[in-house]
């Protein structure tokens, strides 16, 4: 079974799901079809070689088609049956360098040269002219252009009866697909830096106990074990970040949503804080009276563990909980936003901290943002976004009244 055409191999040849549709019954153009006259041409002559007579009739660059290649987003190159360049758009010459007036009605290998990373022609190798009848391109490759720019190259061959008719090469920049890369590099090695360190720290302690075991007190037995305890609950809170964020890239991080007393939420978390050493006094926690919430409680109590563990190690003074009901602002005065507006509970942390200065805010909910501050892996707000969102509410940041920063996230009522 054949391939199917992609977008920008439909867009160079519009007949390939049905060779017959732009096309009636003559011997004007050598394919044994006349060509029909559907929508004018709309090709520039810059980028599309003239109309050209050969023995076996003529070859059209675009003419009839109705398709204006420069306003395709990936850079396309035809060649026809000789293999003369017909085609060379805008965005090729963007992504290649390669000037469309040079590259027309050129040798296709000549106008576009292109070498595998190992500096073979691909050309040489592919040979779209010869070779098996059955083949109908190339998949998608990472090659070389001289003085070594990188471009990602598609190709299909359009045959009649085995014979090639017409090359459609498609040439897509590697930039958008290398910063992926570097990203994914990035969270490469801040995985490996974060986790090395508690691993360490677990294999020097167990390996210290297991060969010194009776050298040892109880209570220093038991400082061991203690920090063994805490690295292993680092390690496996890292794990879960990481889990959470190749959910919510993905579009799969699942929400167990039911109605929650989002005040009971925010009071367990802050206990539980107050319990590890935090001073009472300096959680607080205003709460108006507000709906349950529908939400995913141990996704929300993530929520809320990060933003206040943010608000306490990165802020001064008390951190304030505000829990209440969305208003309607002035941008919201319709009946349905109103409504909808109306059905959504609003949570605020605030700090009295330094806060965030303001050129700093657009990359808050970024991927190892971390402030002026060391610590952590930076990936804690990222999630929060990333869950928040899920739940269909927002999250924003900015200042607070005391100075400090204010976190506010909102989360549909029940």
């Amino acid at each position: 079974m054949l391939d199917a055409p992609s977008a920008v191999e439909r867009a160079a040849d519009p007949t390939a799901a049905d060779p017959t549709a732009a096309l009636e019954p003559g011997d004007g153009n050598g394919f044994g079809y006349a060509p029909r006259d559907v929508t004018p041409a709309v090709a520039r002559p810059s980028r599309v070689a003239p109309a050209r007579s050969t023995e076996d009739g003529i070859i059209l660059g675009n003419q009839g088609i109705g398709i204006d290649y420069d306003e395709l987003p990936d850079g396309v190159v035809i060649a026809d049956r000789d293999g003369r360049v017909i085609v060379f758009n805008r965005a090729a010459v963007r992504i290649t360098g390669i000037e469309a007036a040079s590259a027309l009605g050129n040798r296709l290998a000549d106008a576009l040269p292109l070498e595998d990373l190992e500096g073979r022609s691909w050309w040489d190798g592919t040979d779209p002219y010869g070779g098996l009848a059955i083949r109908t391109g190339q998949p998608e490759t990472h090659l070389l252009l001289p003085g070594g720019r990188d471009v990602l190259v598609t190709s299909r061959f359009v045959r009649e009866d085995g014979a090639v008719q017409r090359v459609v090469v498609g040439l897509r920049d590697t930039s958008a697909r290398a910063r992926a890369e570097r990203r994914h590099a990035d969270l490469i090695a801040t995985v490996a830096h974060e986790l090395r360190s508690p691993l360490t720290s677990v294999k020097g302690f167990t390996a210290t106990l297991l060969a010194k075991w009776e050298r040892f007190t109880d209570d220093q037995r038991k400082l061991m074990l203690e920090t063994v305890d805490a690295d292993a609950d680092r390690v496996t809170r890292l794990i879960a970040e990481l889990l959470d964020i190749a959910r919510i890239d993905s579009g799969r991080l699942q929400l167990a949503r039911y109605a929650v007393d989002i005040e009971e939420l925010v009071r367990d978390q802050i206990s539980g804080m107050v319990a590890a050493g935090q001073p009472e006094d300096r959680l607080v926690v205003a709460a108006h009276e507000t709906p349950p919430v529908f939400a995913d409680p141990d996704k929300l109590r993530q929520v809320l563990a990060n933003l206040l563990e943010n608000a306490v190690r990165h802020g001064d003074g008390r951190v304030t909980v505000t829990i209440d009901a969305a208003e309607p602002t002035a941008s919201t005065t319709a009946p349905a936003a109103a409504e909808s507006a109306s059905g959504l509970v609003t949570v605020t942390v605030d700090d009295e901290g330094p806060g965030i200065p303001p050129e700093m805010l657009g990359r808050v909910f970024t991927r190892f943002w971390r402030g002026n501050r060391r610590g952590g892996t930076g990936l804690g707000l990222y999630i929060v976004k990333g869950i928040i969102e899920a739940h269909g509410g927002t999250i924003t940041v900015g200042p607070a009244p005391s100075g400090g920063a204010r976190f506010r996230f909102t989360v549909p009522a029940a």
